[in-house]
């Protein structure tokens, strides 16, 4: 028996023009130019440039004959032909920063990457094609830190399944052994001890200290990465200036060889374009949109003036309604990209004053023991957005100030409170473990269980497991490995 029930559900869908400003919203100043050209290439009837003052012309000719058949039409071409108003978002008070008309072009260095530059290196060292073809193999499985991940009897295999090439081990490990004697010193290497031992070969062999640290790292490599340096002195026999001397050798060394040799495409990637600018005046604290590299935008007078001709020409526009359809939703499409861009940067600037208003203290004299605890939900609140649409406007932007360039996440922190009830950001703790464990002694470095009586007795009640946490977050090894022999 086939059991029916009537459910009713509630379901929200966004419109066309929300989804495209929530994408929008989410795009940073960097990659908004890019985007902007994307929608231009893709929309002729979106064109660049200042808008066009309005020219006036016999459009009133014919309006009683036309009216009751425009009435029947699927849409008004009125809405199409008045452009006064399309929202021009650069008149927008603060939307534009001071050097607006500066447009500068980024000039990007062209380069070789990191495997290009090892292959022409490999390639002045072999004499056949043979040669060549299995070093660009073994260099195409070497990674971004100069590591051979993959077995060479694993790349024996594949040579003769996909590559159709019969190899052996011996022949690529001769191969290997070229790789490894080119630059950056330690390319290749199957393993951390490897890459050190690599560049070990490359110093002077007759110094004391190359030649113990060597044999730390072949026989004692697993004690020497735990720190138990005792141990190693008391098996080979040596004193505290003697494993001094072999810590500050591999300290010299590169534990990632390919991060020497960076990729140009990757190095250019890292630049900032702030999406705020803060600026100091003789009112106060300013804040202006970089709109520097952002054109402006207007809808095609061409396409326009087809809509015109139709409202013009009966006969014409229904033999082609087709392409009539064609230039309203582009026409369409260019209106909703403008008002998207409008929102986004009117969205951006609300977000952003709400956070420069919550945090007036910090942003007053840059002092990060002023930044209060704050969370999405309070600037939500604030602004009256929600918390997804603040989440997106704080990913991926940047705030130029007076006393640097900050990420909008910077900004949002959880908090605590003290003993004395104040409340204090997470941050300032953190603050308090970097000056505690810069201070520490490093014969005796600080445990965590150390750490977290030190910050009870400043007032701070915080668990053992939070004051690592934080600890791991500051990229700090435990008490272990930050011990050091003086």
């Amino acid at each position: 028996m086939l059991d029916q029930k009537l459910q009713q559900k509630l379901l929200q869908k966004l419109s066309p023009q929300q989804i495209q400003m929530i994408k929008l919203l989410e795009v940073p100043a960097m990659q908004m130019e890019e985007r902007i050209k994307k929608e231009l290439e893709e929309n002729p009837a979106l064109e660049e440039g200042p808008e066009e003052e309005e020219v006036q012309g016999d459009e009133e000719d014919e309006v009683d004959d036309d009216q009751a058949e425009r009435e029947q039409d699927e849409f008004a071409l009125d809405d199409y032909l008045n452009d006064e108003d399309i929202p021009d978002y650069r008149l927008q008070v603060n939307n534009t920063s001071k050097d607006d008309e500066r447009r500068e072009d980024i000039p990007y260095a062209a380069g070789s990457s990191f495997h290009e530059n090892l292959i022409q290196q490999f390639n002045l060292r072999t004499d056949t094609d043979r040669e060549d073809l299995l070093g660009e193999y073994i260099i195409g499985n070497i990674d971004d830190d100069g590591y051979l991940r993959r077995e060479v009897e694993n790349m024996v295999d594949d040579l003769a399944f996909l590559q159709n090439i019969t190899t052996d081990v011996n022949e690529l490990s001769a191969i290997l052994r070229i790789i490894q004697d080119l630059e950056p010193a330690g390319v290749g290497a199957r393993d951390l001890r490897e890459c050190l031992l690599l560049q070990l070969e490359r110093k002077d062999q007759s110094l004391p200290s190359v030649a113990l640290a060597k044999m730390v790292l072949t026989d004692y490599f697993e004690e020497f990465s735990r720190r138990h340096y005792e141990k190693i002195m008391n098996r080979i026999g040596i004193g505290e200036g003697e494993m001094k001397s072999v810590i500050d050798e591999v300290l010299k060394l590169n534990p990632k060889p390919g991060g020497t040799v960076s990729d140009p495409y990757a190095r250019s990637a890292q630049h900032i374009i702030p999406d705020f600018i803060l600026e100091q005046s003789d009112s106060g604290l300013e804040l202006s949109l970089n709109n520097r590299n952002i054109p402006e935008l207007k809808v095609s007078r061409d396409y326009s003036e087809m809509l015109e001709s139709y409202s013009r020409d009966k006969k014409s526009g229904k033999q082609n309604r087709d392409a009539i359809m064609f230039v309203k939703q582009k026409i369409d499409a260019a209106r909703w990209f403008i008002d998207a861009m409008r929102q986004r940067q009117n969205t951006l600037l609300l977000t952003m004053n709400a956070i420069l208003e919550y945090q007036k203290d910090y942003f007053a004299e840059g002092d990060d023991t002023r930044l209060k605890p704050m969370i999405l939900k309070d600037v939500a609140e604030m602004t009256g957005l929600d918390i997804s649409t603040v989440s997106r406007v704080a990913n991926s932007k940047y705030i130029q100030t007076h006393f640097g360039i900050f990420p909008l996440k910077f900004f949002f922190s959880e908090g605590m409170q003290t003993d004395a009830g104040d409340e204090v950001s997470t941050r300032e703790i953190k603050r308090i473990l970097q000056e505690c464990l810069s201070n520490e002694n490093k014969r005796k470095p600080l445990t965590d269980e150390k750490l977290t009586e030190i910050l009870q007795e400043k007032g701070y009640q915080i668990a053992r497991r939070t004051v690592a946490k934080y600890r791991e977050q500051l990229n700090i090894p435990v008490a272990r490995m930050r011990k050091e022999i003086k």
